[in-house]
């Protein structure tokens, strides 16, 4: 079973009697093997989600698809079903600060994350020597205030020839304008600290120093229209001492901002994130 193609299922649809059954079902008349199975059931929202790992013989994906087409209509369920081991097309976006593109793409470099990276745009050419580090190609596409419509216009136009499957915003300081978020709808991932909404503005370490947290965190999201209010993907966070000046709330900031936009972005990448409303769920 080893050398036939491998293949990721993800399904929501309302909960109801027999989904398991019928999928399964669907595999194994197409010859399918099983190697990977979760599935959550939300009882609060009545809702199923569901994440199948399987091999199929060669040529089988047509048919399988023509069962699912079925299903959806008989079980209200949406689906989406890839290859479990294609490298989806991501770009990668930044402004000044290096410490999130420099993780992603040495875990890149090294294989933890499945991706191809077409290339990495920046309204600045500060971080264009680290692109050059790892052969990627490095666009400066500025973005002036006094100009800012046609900036993202052009950004636009140049995703859409990009054509990514996923965008990260890593320390992408710019808001992005509701018809680019729509564009590429749970498509854009963004990473910032977890201090919002409590510390606003371009010092929220300071502004928590003066407060005496004693912990802080950062948070991986999609990106909608809403700032900094999408379905959140994955959060986390570290202690603070009594003793840490401010340079120290920053330097442990950027560590957990590292940490994680880079489990955020591969539980996307590998199909482990199912969304309903403005919540996730997460098979990871």
């Amino acid at each position: 079973m080893d050398d036939r193609p491998r293949f990721r299922l993800s399904i929501r649809c309302p909960d109801q009697h027999g989904i398991v059954a019928r999928i399964a079902n669907a595999i194994a008349n197409t010859d399918g093997w099983i190697t990977e199975a979760a599935q959550h059931t939300d009882a609060e929202a009545g809702w199923f989600f569901m994440r199948w790992v399987f091999s199929l013989p060669v040529d089988a994906e047509p048919a399988l698809r023509e069962r699912l087409d079925e299903l959806a209509r008989d079980l209200g369920m949406d689906w989406w079903l890839a290859g479990a081991d294609t490298r989806p097309r991501v770009v990668l976006m930044v402004s000044r600060e290096p410490h999130c593109l420099s993780d992603l793409l040495a875990r890149w470099s090294n294989g933890e994350l499945p991706m191809e990276i077409p290339a990495i745009l920046s309204n600045h050419r500060d971080l264009a020597p680290l692109a050059d580090c790892y052969g990627i190609p490095f666009e400066h596409i500025p973005v002036p205030r006094e100009d800012r419509e046609a900036a993202f216009a052009t950004l636009q136009a140049r995703l859409a020839e990009l054509a990514p499957d996923a965008i990260v915003l890593a320390r992408y300081m710019q808001i992005l304008p509701p018809t680019l978020c729509d564009e590429y709808p749970e498509r854009i991932l963004n990473i910032h600290h977890s201090f919002l909404p409590s510390f606003v503005g371009a010092r929220p370490y300071h502004q928590a120093f003066a407060r005496g947290v004693k912990l802080i965190g950062a948070t991986c999201h999609y990106v909608t229209e809403d700032l900094d209010a999408g379905p959140i993907i994955e959060q986390d966070v570290t202690r603070i001492r009594h003793d840490d000046g401010v340079q120290d709330l920053i330097r442990k900031g950027r560590d957990v901002e590292r940490w994680v936009l880079a489990r955020g972005l591969r539980y996307h990448l590998e199909g482990r994130v199912l969304t309903h409303g403005n919540k996730t769920i997460v098979f990871n």
